[in-house]
């Protein structure tokens, strides 16, 4: 394993240590975000820019490391910048997090999951590389299949 892939992976695992220690899933509840909306509304009413800006930083942050509470965070955009502009905000965050999370899993596991199921996984990807885009988008529908591992599975192929 290379340097970078080295550094990525104690960057991923740093970020998922603070999450579990600073016990940060507290905040994503439903509990908190009806607990503290009218304060997120005058916050937002105060400094607009901001908190889009951190809203968005952190709803990339935890489409990218897979933490649990997408929905509350997308319930939250919806209930503190309203319809319009929260779905614009969620579709841009939660693409791009997605992207990170697909990038860092084919970064970092591609090969080493590849070494080791690499030839029980070919006819898995001779079936991407044909009709990826239609694989994808059909696990996109089933809500059965939670989008962190379509974005996790997805990477560790050819696609």
């Amino acid at each position: 394993m290379n340097k970078k892939k080295i550094g990525l992976l104690l960057l991923l695992a740093t970020l998922v240590a603070l999450y579990v220690t600073l016990d940060l899933g507290r905040y994503l509840s439903l509990d908190y975000l009806k607990s503290s909306q009218s304060a997120f509304e005058t916050l937002y009413a105060e400094r607009p820019w901001q908190v889009i800006g951190v809203y968005f930083v952190i709803y990339v942050a935890a489409t990218a490391l897979s933490f649990p509470g997408a929905v509350i965070l997308t319930l939250a955009g919806g209930a503190i910048f309203g319809l319009g502009w929260g779905t614009l905000i969620v579709s841009f965050a939660s693409s791009l997090g997605a992207t990170l999370a697909f990038l860092a899993a084919r970064f970092v596991l591609r090969d080493s999951i590849e070494a080791r199921f690499g030839n029980r996984l070919s006819e898995f990807n001779k079936g991407i590389e044909k009709e990826g885009a239609f694989y994808l988008f059909t696990l996109r529908l089933v809500p059965l299949v939670p989008f962190f591992v379509i974005n996790l599975l997805m990477g560790l192929t050819k696609m």
